[in-house]
């Protein structure tokens, strides 16, 4: 009996103690007001349960520390990927690259939107188009891949290429509002509005939010009863109308809709490609991973699979894909996601297939001193625009955002931003002033040869055009002398030299079919002009965990024995 007590105490003690740890949802523990209540002003606080589901086709890569950059043998001896300590948040990434078949989904989605036979809406079709045509090879037979690739069943699920970075932006930017629009018509909040044919079947995520009534032509009707809210029902008062919109409308404070997609950062995708989970012992690595996989080879050392490659890739000249009968890696060209095993994620191909694009602006030199939290280069702070009465302004609908195009040096005509979205200018250096972490719009070559990062950072930046001098070279003393004394004149050239590196050039990532095993290394980087496309690089998409580093997951204080979720 006296044990039965002692267990009994026990328990409650432990209900106890959860029961004031635990954070109301329903009540402001600081003033006592409700929240969600009409007594108290109705005043929203969302379910922190909501929105923490990994999106569909992702899997969750638990942020931490790792080493980005070489730590193996540089034997190209760039110093283009010197090792750098380097810490990640968590967010989730497709478990493979964006396929044939899912970008497929996104043209003829675009079509429908915006019908290439309009004249205000002629080029936005087109602009997204991969280019088939780098398939082609002057001295070599691939007509078959260009006509089929994209389209053809056969290659449904290989990973689509022949996008430019520019592109799979606006394929992440397109994926945001398919996916919010999906999760809103399936919980009732809004109508299905395929079955509508008298409205255009446009949907942005941010203009939602902001103002939803700007949406579906202005038809009202399209929205349900929104979030239910309690009411303080007066006497005498009459019914709402059926049908009518009676709850509040959605805000990002109820964590239903997803986080945006994005391109991950450089950082972000080496650290998802190489796992050091796998080679985690408590808080230290154990050894070194040169690939996606652990140990040092390409080839597989199980003995159902052994000798067959690992990864999808060029095993030397003029050998795809091994000897016929023994085909060691399985294809010859980009092969069907998921062929391979995943690595310690749950993230298949991240070395060989396909290279990949990351959001980041090429540099040579990670520049860890300035940052060393989630480092990015290409931050481009923005703002809504906001008319002279005060409203926001949507691209297309007035002089002040005329819908406006681009047109690339490829000669491709490309949409500025697409009509129906909220218009974003920069933000400019009286909103930055006093501000500390940045005081400028469009950040990309910050710390990289501009005024900042010069010996004359104290001085006045509009006085320094005859000191701005970077890549002039002394004229030689014999090629420059003075006619009447014989003195040399002391002189730099006037040369105008250019290079591939700009604030237009994006940095990808990983291996590639067409590429030695070199490049598996998922330390390596490459550069390309982000309006560029090839065979060779595709894409995946990532998303932003918010709330805790790990879902379920204990941490144990070594130092305290305690433990927190």
């Amino acid at each position: 009996m006296r044990k039965f007590l002692n267990l009994s105490l026990i328990g409650l003690t432990i209900i106890t103690l959860t029961n004031c740890n635990r954070v109301s949802t329903h009540k402001s523990t600081l003033t006592g007001w409700s929240f969600n209540d009409p007594k108290y002003g109705n005043y929203i606080k969302g379910n922190s349960s909501e929105g923490q589901k990994p999106p569909m086709g992702m899997v969750i890569v638990e942020g931490g520390a790792f080493t980005m950059g070489h730590v193996q043998d540089d034997v190209m001896f760039d110093w283009n990927t010197t090792p750098t300590k380097m810490h990640i948040r968590s967010f989730y990434m497709d478990e493979a690259e964006v396929t044939n078949s899912e970008y497929m989904l996104f043209l003829q989605n675009m079509r429908d939107v915006f019908p290439p036979d309009e004249d205000k809406y002629k080029h936005i079709y087109n602009s997204v188009l991969p280019d088939t045509l780098v398939w082609r090879k002057s001295l070599g037979n691939t007509d078959l891949l260009s006509e089929n690739y994209l389209r053809h069943p056969a290659y449904s699920d290989y990973p689509v290429v022949g996008v430019s970075w520019l592109q799979a932006v606006q394929y992440c930017k397109w994926r945001t509002n398919a996916v919010n629009l999906r999760t809103l018509i399936e919980r009732g909040y809004i109508k299905n509005i395929f079955e509508n044919d008298t409205i255009r079947n446009f949907f942005d995520t941010d203009v939602f939010l902001t103002d939803a009534s700007l949406l579906f032509d202005g038809d009202t009707t399209v929205y349900k009863k929104g979030i239910p809210v309690k009411k303080i029902r007066k006497k005498g008062a009459p019914k709402a109308p059926k049908g009518s919109f009676q709850g509040r409308a959605i805000t990002s404070a109820d964590g239903i809709l997803t986080q945006k997609f994005r391109l991950p950062t450089e950082a972000e995708w080496e650290y998802a490609a190489k796992a050091i989970i796998d080679s985690r012992e408590y808080n230290n690595i154990k050894g070194r991973k040169k690939y996606a996989w652990g140990g040092k080879y390409t080839r597989d050392n199980s003995k159902r699979y052994r000798g067959d490659q690992l990864a999808n890739f060029k095993q030397g000249a003029g050998d795809y894909s091994g000897l016929p009968g023994w085909s060691s890696d399985g294809s010859d060209i980009p092969i069907k996601i998921k062929s391979y095993p995943a690595n310690g994620f749950g993230l298949y191909d991240m070395s060989g297939n396909v290279a990949e694009w990351v959001a980041d602006v090429y540099r040579p030199i990670i520049d860890a001193e300035a940052n060393d939290f989630n480092y990015f280069r290409g931050n481009i702070f923005t703002k809504k625009m906001i008319n002279k009465d005060g409203k926001i302004v949507i691209v297309g609908d007035s002089e002040l955002a005329k819908v406006t195009y681009d047109t690339l040096v490829t000669g491709k005509i490309i949409v500025v931003d697409l009509p129906g979205t909220i218009k974003y200018v920069p933000v400019t250096k009286d909103e930055a002033y006093t501000r500390r972490n940045y005081n400028k719009s469009n950040n990309s070559n910050i710390n990289d040869g501009d005024h900042n990062s010069s010996r004359f950072y104290r001085d006045e930046e509009d006085g320094l055009s005859s000191n701005a001098r970077m890549y002039n070279s002394p004229v030689k003393p014999s090629e420059e002398r003075d006619s009447i004394n014989g003195r040399t004149i002391k002189k730099y050239d006037a040369k105008k030299r250019t290079t591939l590196i700009s604030d237009e050039t994006r940095v990808y990532k990983g291996g590639s079919w067409l590429d030695r095993e070199y490049w598996l290394d998922p330390s390596q980087r490459r550069f390309l002009p982000q309006y560029m496309s090839t065979n060779y690089i595709g894409f995946r998409c990532v998303a932003d965990k918010v709330g805790p580093m790990g879902k379920g997951v204990k941490y144990i204080n070594q130092a305290f024995g305690r433990s927190r979720k």
